[in-house]
Parts: C-alpha cells; structure tokens; sequence
C-alpha cells in the first residue's frame, strides 16, 4: 500500500505511526501541499479533498482522511479495544480530536511553523479553544494511563499527533503535568521520541 503524506503533518503522522507500530508495510510518498503536490489532476483523482494523508491500497481503492485511514489500518489489532463500549469511546475521542482539537491546535501550528507567523498573530478565538481542548484533556486523563481502556489505542495516537507539537502552535504544556506523562507513555508504546 502507499501512503500519501507530509511529514510535519500531524494528522499524516498519525499515520505512520498507526502503520510503524503495526508493523505494516507500506510506501511513503512524500506530498508537499505547499508546493500543491496534493492539489495535481492525479492526486485529485484519487482524493477529489485533495488533503492529505491518503492512504492507497494495494488494490488500488483510495482511502482519504487520517483518522478513517487508522482505524481501517488498525482493525482486529491491539490498538481497537474489542469492547463494544470502549470502542465507541475510541470514536468518540476520534470525533472531537477532528472538531474540538485539530482545528485549534493544528491551526495555530499551522500559521507558526508553515507560516513562519510569531504566535501573536494566531486568532485569538483559536488559541482560545486550543488551551480548552488541551486543558480537557488533563481533566480526562486524571487517574489513567490512555484515552480509552486500558492500552494505547488509535484515539491515543490521534491525539498524539498534534497535542506532542502543541508548542510549535505557541501551547504551553508545562501547565499540564497529566499530559505530558501521557505525551511521554505514547512516545515510549510507539517508539518515538
């Protein structure tokens, strides 16, 4: 399979790390979006979004959207709890990552590190709800290791993927000493650092 990415992409790392600790083989093809590498007539056929990551099968059926693309990677594996509720609270962590994270996080990080923005020009609203998504989680992670159940999950990675940069986007995590256990207990389960 082929995996259509940036690397300095958090929702494209999510892949990767999906994949790396699965064990999976797959190639990286390197997608410059500033470049509008993902933006080609080809590309376009593929992901009609023209986002990226973008995850092809060896068959050749294109499957956009990092989250849809974990989860489909990581079925009957130890990162999808096979408990029906906790299952659905890995969904439920995938959902918000997607609505009441990334568009604030990510976003921030965005104008600083592709922008090359200072953090006083991030949107004032968006900092706003990106310390309230990153404060959210310290209160969830009170008194437990990962997300949902009890081993990391691909609602761990997911939010991992962004939260771990969060101080490219001007965030602040010395505040949350929860968070970053978390931070440090993912990097170790994925081999990162």
């Amino acid at each position: 399979m082929k995996v259509y990415g940036d690397r300095i992409s958090g929702n494209c790392l999510k892949v990767q790390y999906t994949a790396d600790y699965l064990g999976l083989e797959y190639e990286w093809v390197d997608t410059d979006i500033l470049a509008g590498e993902s933006r080609t007539p080809g590309y376009l056929s593929l992901n009609p979004a023209g986002q990226v990551p973008l995850l092809v099968l060896d068959d050749g059926r294109p499957l956009a959207q990092s989250n849809a693309i974990i989860t489909h990677l990581a079925r009957d594996s130890v990162l999808l709890p096979s408990d029906p509720y906790d299952r659905a609270k890995v969904d439920e962590w995938l959902f918000w990552e997607q609505y009441s994270h990334e568009p604030y996080v990510a976003v921030c990080r965005f104008v600083m590190l592709y922008q090359k923005k200072p953090a006083s020009e991030r949107e004032p609203w968006r900092v706003e709800r990106g310390e309230g998504a990153l404060d959210l989680m310290e209160q969830a992670l009170k008194g437990r290791d990962w997300f949902s159940g009890t081993h990391l999950s691909v609602a761990d990675i997911a939010l991992l993927a962004y939260t771990r940069l969060a101080h490219e986007g001007g965030f602040d995590l010395d505040t949350r000493p929860t968070v970053r256990g978390w931070i440090a207990r993912s990097e170790d389960a994925l081999g990162i650092g």
